[in-house]
């Protein structure tokens, strides 16, 4: 008896598994395609070769680096000039901790990263490339350094020590 429930169960189950795989989405998707038609839009007609002659020989030449236009040069770093020890540190490496005066003269203090303060005033040296002190405030010492630009030439650029709070 037991056995006939068996295969009166599982009877429904053997036969769901012959009938097509997805056939209701086959047979929706023939549906929604009736009546369609595709259209194709024609080959595009070639255009025949026209060869170019280029004739600019003798214009400038876009890759070859010059200079625009004639500049004159600066002769660049005195060389004879014994350099202060502060021109051995990148300027990034240097601190400015503070001012003093003395006798009407403003004076920068300067820790190196040896933990050593300078003392500087106007048109000492400082920096790697070639810096030399044109003003100093209570906040900030400015210096005009020379440097190379990408043609060898050599150009000012400005450049800033800002005072450093010793919280900080």
């Amino acid at each position: 008896m037991r056995r006939k429930y068996f295969i009166l169960c599982c009877l429904p189950l053997l036969l769901a598994g012959c009938g097509e795989p997805h056939g209701d989405l086959r047979v929706w998707m023939n549906e929604q395609g009736k009546g369609m038609r595709g259209k194709i839009e024609p080959i595009p007609e070639v255009q025949e070769y026209e060869p170019f002659t280029y004739n600019a020989y003798d214009t400038q030449d876009p890759f070859y680096p010059r200079k625009i236009g004639v500049v004159e040069s600066k002769g660049g770093p005195d060389d004879k000039r014994k350099p202060e020890p502060l021109e051995a540190y990148p300027l990034d490496g240097l601190k400015m901790v503070g001012t003093m005066e003395r006798n009407g003269v403003t004076y920068g203090l300067i820790q190196a990263p040896g933990k050593d303060i300078y003392q500087v005033s106007l048109g000492h040296y400082m920096g790697q490339d070639y810096g030399r002190i044109i003003s100093i405030t209570e906040t900030e010492i400015q210096l005009k350094e020379l440097v190379q630009d990408g043609t060898g030439d050599w150009t000012d650029r400005l450049s800033s020590l800002h005072l450093v709070e010793s919280g900080k």
